[in-house]
């Protein structure tokens, strides 16, 4: 069957620019899956995406006119139900039959086969392929019932008299089949094969489409629109670089702003704006951010990253002479740089410190109290956190940073912009001449944000981190706060994810178990909550070392031993991978799991301790020889921490393992023997299980 490629627009007003990406390839992606299901596109079909931010339109290669007809066979009934005791059809069975539009003479074509229960009568029959129309109607009701819209507005259609939900008003449908126009409709619109260009910038306001392939390049030479969503973020990213380097600059980067910016333009044009040097006294992470937030521009960044007094413009016009777009911009921009300024000035005029009694007045939680009490227990976690590591200068800073870590809360500054919390608590303390590595940590004390942030940059503000974190993870599941399947509104999994890589990854002497239980103590809780919050925190770190690339098993076998000390984590990892690379592991795991099962069978303790004149085997007297020489390697290694070569040295007991179990009977009838050969499985388990269970490795 023949097949030509398919043009879908939806023609709108504009669409919200924060999803314009994520509406576009839901538009395209159901509709394509929709016509494939309805057997209307082949194997090799593609599909190319547009959206603007007027229209949302797909483009489908080798899309068949109508659908192959298929054999189909329809499950009617049971025999006995259909066909009395002569074989005559019954009168539900011609009941049935003539709801699925068959007469009588269809009896004679029915099958009967098993089900697996009883017979059953099937009609096979030849069921018509879908129509282009049947199949595309279908789709696009599908597709729109299925965009992902974060808000739906109600309007009337053209009609004056029927309303119709959708994410913007709609004014324009083309469906075209080749040259062919399909004969659809949706939200009150009948495809046609017109749509419009650019509001100011198009050659005529009605662009009539010669054939489906030519969509993208009509819009762009008689509508001057890009069409498509990456070609025209690739336009704006070839502009941004090019009117950059002409300064000798570079522009910010933010994919999110660069997102934005191309579902807010259809044609970009690149500009550069100023403004006066004067406002550059200001943080430049305000001036970035009010710049970015408020106006869509693109600061412009010197070589050693220091924001300049000029910024870039994506215009959605082209005008012969762009200076009063450009200095209409720059006159927007003026007012927002000079509030920062005025909030900056502000903010400077009273200390840090004066400000803490207004903690008191934030409500942090109805259940856990206000901002300064939080600010209180934060600094009792931190202070003890710090008197494990340094000495009393140390704990000085610790506690200072600690206590004014949320002060910038109560800031005009982070008013307006609560992105800067931290960044302008950070510039007050310099302001105040306060010590560096204070007013970094209290920058810092929120990293890291997300996976694969930057953590705190010393160790005060690693301290003050880890107690923020802490305080609001157990604070929040002291009072059954914790999240629920993938509900997890105080990001509680983040929190214990940043206290984790703190504590793995800053290789400092601090336990986890007593850094839970200091914690719990202000808050008067349970043991049975401190094993909830243990529980939590190893499974958010089996998900994230997973995704790291190592294996279930390897994961399991190195926290099944709830190590204490996290940073040993990442070594032992790295131990039990080289190992399970040894061809002698999968035998040494398998007997591991073997000797773990018997040990597990016995009542009472079992010592690791062996007599040897109960020994009578040669197979245990060779084990045990074997465990004499290599247990005292193996620990020394473990004892200096090179956990891999300590796993590599049991290597060599793989041999007198194996030979062990094929000649020896553990579950001796003479009870010393027995409880002798148990001390021996027992040594063994003890050598083999420091740096990991190596019984999870086995399959």
């Amino acid at each position: 069957m023949s097949t030509r490629n398919l043009l879908v627009e939806l023609f709108v007003e504009e669409l919200p620019p924060k999803v314009l990406k994520k509406l576009g390839e839901s538009f395209s992606g159901v509709l394509a899956d929709s016509l494939k299901a309805s057997g209307l596109l082949v194997e090799g079909s593609a599909v190319t995406t547009f959206a603007s931010p007027r229209r949302l339109a797909a483009h489908i290669t080798q899309v068949s006119a109508k659908a192959a007809d298929k054999q189909v066979a329809q499950k009617l009934m049971p025999a006995t139900v259909g066909l009395d005791a002569n074989g005559n059809a019954t009168p539900a069975l011609l009941k049935k039959l003539q709801a699925l539009g068959e007469g009588e003479s269809a009896v004679a074509k029915l099958r009967k086969e098993n089900d697996g229960k009883a017979d059953v009568l099937f009609l096979d029959a030849t069921q018509a392929g879908a129509t282009l129309q049947e199949g595309l109607q279908k789709a696009l009701d599908e597709t729109l019932a299925k965009l992902p819209i974060p808000k739906v507005m109600t309007y009337q259609i053209n009609d004056g008299w029927q309303s119709v939900n959708f994410v913007r008003p709609a004014h324009g449908l083309v469906a075209l089949h080749g040259d062919v126009v399909v004969p659809v409709s949706v939200l009150g619109l009948s495809a046609g094969n017109t749509t419009q260009g650019h509001r100011f910038e198009a050659k005529q306001p009605v662009v009539t489409l010669t054939s489906s392939d030519t969509y993208a390049q009509q819009l762009t030479d008689e509508g001057a629109v890009i069409a498509g969503f990456d070609a025209r973020r690739a336009e704006i990213v070839k502009q941004l670089q090019a009117a950059a380097e002409k300064q000798g600059l570079k522009p910010i980067e933010d994919d999110a702003l660069l997102d934005e910016v191309t579902a807010l333009v259809e044609r970009p044009n690149v500009l550069l704006g100023q403004f006066e040097q004067e406002f550059l006294a200001v943080p430049q992470e305000c001036l970035i951010l009010t710049m970015k937030a408020n106006q869509k521009y693109f600061p412009l960044l010197d070589a050693s990253g220091k924001l300049t007094n000029k910024f870039l413009i994506v215009s959605n016009i082209n005008p012969a002479d762009a200076s009063k777009v450009i200095g209409g911009n720059e006159r927007v921009v003026r007012p927002r740089l000079a509030d920062a300024k005025f909030f900056f000035d502000q903010d400077r005029k009273k200390t840090l410190e004066s400000r803490l009694p207004g903690l008191g007045k934030v409500v942090y939680h109805n259940k856990l109290g206000s901002q300064g009490e939080r600010n209180e227990r934060v600094v009792m976690i931190a202070s003890a956190i710090a008197q494990q590591i340094g000495g009393d200068g140390f704990v000085a800073k610790v506690a200072q940073a600690a206590r004014l870590s949320k002060i910038d809360l109560l800031t005009d500054m982070v008013g307006e912009f609560p992105e800067l919390q931290g960044i302008m608590g950070r510039y007050y303390a310099q302001h105040e001449g306060l010590a560096d590595d204070v007013a970094y940590a209290i920058e810092d004390h929120y990293r890291p944000r997300f996976a694969g942030d930057e953590l705190p940059r010393s160790q005060v503000g690693v301290v003050v981190a880890l107690a923020d974190k802490l305080e609001t993870l157990v604070g929040l599941f002291s009072i059954g706060e914790k999240p629920t399947g993938d509900k997890d509104p105080f990001a509680l999994r983040r929190q214990a994810l940043g206290i984790l890589r703190m504590l793995m990854e800053t290789d400092l002497p601090l336990a986890f178990d007593q850094l839970i239980a200091q914690t719990l103590s202000v808050f008067n809780g349970s043991q049975e909550v401190a094993e909830a919050i243990k529980a939590f925190c190893f499974d958010r770190l089996a998900v994230n070392l997973r995704d790291q690339g190592a294996s279930a098993q390897e994961v399991d076998a190195v926290l099944s031993l709830s190590p204490n000390q996290l940073a040993e984590v990442p070594r032992r990892l790295s131990a039990v991978q080289a190992f399970a690379n040894l061809a002698e592991a999968p035998a040494l795991a398998a007997a591991n799991k073997r000797v773990s099962n018997i040990l597990k069978k016995v009542e009472g303790e079992v010592k690791a301790e062996v007599k040897a004149e109960l020994l009578q085997e040669a197979a245990e007297k060779a084990l045990h020889q074997a465990l004499a020489e290599t247990k005292p390697k193996a620990d020394q290694l473990f004892e200096t921490g090179d956990y891999t070569a300590s796993l590599q040295a049991l290597a060599i007991l793989k041999a007198p393992v194996d030979t062990f179990f094929d000649a020896v009977m553990v579950n001796a009838d003479d009870p010393a023997l027995k409880a002798n050969r148990l001390g021996l499985l027992a040594t063994l388990h003890q050598a083999m299980n420091r740096v990991a269970d190596l019984s999870k490795l086995a399959s």
